[in-house]
């Protein structure tokens, strides 16, 4: 067929929906490049310029042929996802607003430090967990984002930080997948973004400097070792299954047991046998700061390969929970020390423009009615201490 034909014949044809370039890894490039037609080796030229060169115009893409670059515009785009605001700390955490199809906005955040820059990206809008002790939980769910919609986000803080000029110093340097959202919970399109932060011919990031969170999505994290091998970080908030059931619900399908033994098993699948998990655990006072509590969390984590992360609650309206005192935390992280672990606190950045840990919500078009729930409860009564509730002590 010659090229005029099927110029004429794609012409003719209803108008379909294009699809969207900018989330697909390089494998899956080269297979669309062969159901058009093309050579596989158009997959690497058109990541490079998209993921390097920060274009997204085709007709920009000067070692294209023309006629492939108008095939190109056709039937395909490279469309990004919409910077509503971006908002500088006084400590130089950046938030931005970003909107996604649909009319839904997430948030993704920076965090410059001296010797690396941290984009915590997210993975849905909304989450469909609800942990107790997260702003992000009461905004309800609405969707998994696209793999276009997260690797976006990367994009985006590129750009804004001239990261695709010629001799540009990179300013992000680590991905974590922190964010809005269960990671897990997307699997296939979270896989895909991260394979594109961690290709050569795109961001070419290190898969120590990529790292995925979960709250214990064991069926997912089971599998993820066969596809990837980035660095795993669990949300465990809790020493014991009573205590985790009630902060992460999710523990109640997938206790703590069986989810310190799939992270292990993740960590085993890796062909570097120095890697470890980081344990995250977010410190409220009378919660879960307890001396009983570390010494607890030290036997849990006695046969697991990790580092510890001890990350003071951020508060946000209505969450009926306080920060650590610093002589509880200090007390928390001392015991952990003795029993041999590798343990750090997180600074807590960019708590003035609501973007620490913890505190993300964007705007959600929430299809659970959880918002709706959370915020007439905000309007009825002061939730309760979840302590008090169960009439525990220190």
């Amino acid at each position: 067929m010659s090229q005029e034909l099927a110029d004429t014949m794609l012409d003719d044809q209803p108008q379909k929906e294009k699809i969207n370039l900018l989330g697909l890894s390089a494998s899956r490039l080269s297979e669309f490049f062969e159901e058009i037609g093309e050579k596989k080796f158009r997959a690497t030229q058109i990541i490079k310029w998209i993921h390097q060169e920060g274009e997204c115009d085709f007709q920009k893409m000067t070692n294209l042929s023309k006629d492939l670059r108008n095939k190109l515009h056709q039937i395909a785009e490279i469309k990004l996802p919409e910077v509503v605001s971006c908002q500088e700390s006084v400590d130089g955490t950046c938030k931005w607003l970003i909107r996604v199809d649909g009319g839904s906005c997430i948030e993704m955040v920076y965090i410059p430090e001296r010797e690396r820059g941290t984009l915590c990206v997210s993975s849905q809008i909304g989450c469909a967990l609800d942990c107790s002790f997260c702003a992000t939980g009461k905004q309800g769910f609405n969707r998994d984002l696209t793999s276009a919609e997260i690797i976006g986000q990367l994009w985006i803080a590129a750009d804004s930080f001239d990261q695709f000029s010629p001799k540009a110093k990179r300013r992000v340097s680590n991905v974590v997948m922190m964010g809005m959202g269960e990671p897990l919970m997307n699997f296939d399109n979270v896989v895909d973004a991260m394979s594109i932060m961690l290709e050569d011919n795109a961001y070419g990031l290190s898969k120590r400097r990529v790292t995925l969170s979960t709250s214990g999505v064991v069926p997912e994290l089971d599998k993820l070792g066969d596809v990837s091998d980035v660095s795993l970080a669990i949300s465990l908030h809790a020493p014991n299954d009573e205590l985790r059931n009630e902060l992460v619900p999710i523990n109640r399908k997938y206790p703590l047991a069986t989810f310190i033994q799939s992270a292990k098993n993740y960590i085993e699948k890796m062909p570097d046998n120095r890697r470890k998990v980081t344990v995250e655990y977010t410190l409220m006072d009378q919660v879960n700061d307890r001396s009983i509590h570390a010494r607890e969390l030290a036997v849990l984590l006695k046969d697991l390969p990790c580092k510890i992360n001890l990350i003071p609650f951020n508060p946000f309206a209505g969450s009926g929970y306080k920060t650590v005192t610093n002589t509880a935390l200090n007390r928390f992280r001392d015991i952990l020390m003795a029993e041999g672990y590798t343990v750090t606190v997180r600074t807590t950045r960019g708590d003035d423009i609501a973007a620490a840990c913890g505190q993300l919500a964007g705007e959600v078009n929430d299809r659970t009615k959880r918002q709706e729930r959370y915020k007439k409860k905000l309007n009825d009564i002061q939730p309760l201490n979840i302590m008090e509730k169960r009439g525990q002590i220190g």
